[in-house]
């Protein structure tokens, strides 16, 4: 793989001095170096994006759909090739990789389809002799960040977004998973689309980011990562009156209660949870298991997380692969040690596996202190933690108490309590026996400390337009 910048339509390398290693985090071996994109490099980009917009603006939504579409095409072409770049570069297990590719063409072939639908309206006028419409508009060149979690779904959500509503865009993947995204322009120029709509940068991530938010050609900026750094960039946006759609980080609860199928939830609940080794934003983690049926369910959901096969993510049996870098590796051990010294009980795993790679052992903690680090900060790994509630009501309470609200899970049978669950949790996406919580159809974003806007469905393509109202007299 050769890692490169994509600038005004070119592969080209970054003229820094500094350089990044891609890290294969089966075997900490290298996969490759490339050199930062440059002060020069970014301006360069910006301004391939402003020149670019004058154009593609005009474009038809007819015609940019059917370039969407072309770009999803070549995608599921290229399904394996990209799928193998996903696993040596993050470490998914191929099959799930594959499935990754499959989200991320449908990505722009949902937004191709909605390209067409960017529907304004009439108002009716107060007189005889005028009109009054409502247009709406692209907003302009975009900026936009993405991590590494999510290589393929990530920046194709944003671009795919971003040119269906007319907007051209800079994007900043992130540097851990750059072959991936390079991947991504590969196909967005092969399917025809102009040069300069997509520019892709690699580098100083809060230099390209402070470069970025300031540039005034810039309109709009779009982030998936952190809280912290979300806050931070949203303010630095708000400087320049540009607009930020936010997705930040999560912790997501999960309240099961008894009345549902509690050992059956379990086994859906482990294959949810340990999905790219936790390393997923809304990925279940707080468990509150109605007390008559938490010894049920924490023992399927033990046995299960046990029976886990962790390994290659290019073996077919594996089920779980690495954690992305040493970085999370760390940050998982301590946080079970923290579990383990305040209480709870380490019920599996909470270990790293032998092996050269950042593999982890899918980990159980069953009755946190709710004051452990764990309970308060996403752990972003393969962490679950059990606890036990003796009423709707407390249950609630514990899934609202801290100040995120990205996803959420419940499950019973009871209609009673589903209305009442969806309606009082505080959170982006609930999720009533069922753990898909996004789609490319459907709206998501987070609120409190989980973000601002959304991504997905039509709302998320509304994000990159702006609102004009146009009223016409006739001439007296």
């Amino acid at each position: 793989m050769e890692y490169t910048q994509f600038i005004a339509g070119e592969f080209r390398p970054g003229t820094s001095e500094q350089s990044v290693t891609v890290i294969n985090p089966s075997d900490a071996g290298a996969l490759g170096q490339y050199a930062c994109a440059s002060e020069q490099d970014v301006r360069e980009a910006i301004d391939a994006a402003a020149d670019a917009w004058r154009t593609w603006r005009k474009t038809s939504a007819l015609e940019r759909a059917g370039l969407l579409r072309r770009v999803g095409a070549l995608m599921r072409e290229r399904r394996s090739a990209i799928a193998e770049q996903i696993s040596m570069e993050l470490g998914k297990p191929f099959s799930e990789a594959q499935r990754e590719v499959d989200t991320a063409a449908e990505m722009f072939e949902w937004s191709a389809e909605e390209a067409r639908r960017i529907y304004g309206r009439t108002i009716p006028p107060r007189g005889a002799g005028i009109s009054q419409t409502v247009e709406l508009e692209p907003i302009g060149p975009v900026a936009a960040f993405a991590g590494w979690n999510a290589p393929a779904i990530t920046p194709s959500r944003k671009i795919s977004s971003a040119l269906a509503a007319g907007c051209t865009i800079v994007i900043k993947p992130s540097e851990e998973t750059a072959g991936v995204a390079l991947a991504i322009a590969r196909a967005v120029q092969d399917a025809g689309v102009p040069d300069g709509v997509l520019n892709m940068v690699f580098g100083d991530p809060a230099g390209i980011a402070d470069q970025l938010c300031a540039a005034p050609d810039i309109a709009m900026v779009t982030f998936t990562g952190a809280t912290s750094i979300g806050k931070q960039l949203g303010a630095k946006a708000a400087l320049t009156m540009k607009r930020a759609t936010l997705e930040l980080g999560g912790h997501a609860p999960v309240i099961v209660c008894a009345d549902s199928e509690v050992e059956r939830v379990a086994g859906m609940a482990v294959a949810t949870k340990y999905r790219n080794a936790g390393q997923v934003c809304t990925s279940p983690t707080r468990f509150f298991v109605e007390a008559s049926a938490f010894e049920s369910f924490s023992t399927a959901f033990v046995q299960a997380a046990q029976a886990l096969r962790v390994g290659d993510p290019f073996d077919s049996a594996t089920q779980m692969g690495p954690l992305k870098n040493l970085r999370r590796l760390q940050a998982i051990d301590r946080m079970v040690q923290d579990a383990s010294d305040r209480g709870g009980r380490v019920a599996a795993g909470g270990r790293r596996l032998n092996g050269s790679g950042f593999f982890y052992a899918p980990t159980v903690v069953v009755g946190p202190d709710p004051a452990s680090e764990a309970c308060q900060v996403e752990p972003f790994g393969p962490l679950a933690l059990l606890s036990p509630f003796d009423t709707l009501e407390s249950a609630i309470a514990q899934a609202n108490s801290l100040p995120f609200g990205l996803a959420a899970y419940a499950f019973t049978n009871s209609l009673q309590r589903a209305r009442r669950l969806s309606s009082e949790i505080e959170s982006g996406v609930v999720c009533i026996n069922e753990w898909q919580a996004s789609l490319p159809e459907t709206p998501f974003g987070g609120t409190k400390d989980s973000g601002l806007g959304s991504e997905g469905g039509t709302e998320g393509l509304h994000e990159f337009l702006r609102t004009k109202c146009v009223r016409v007299g006739v001439s007296a």
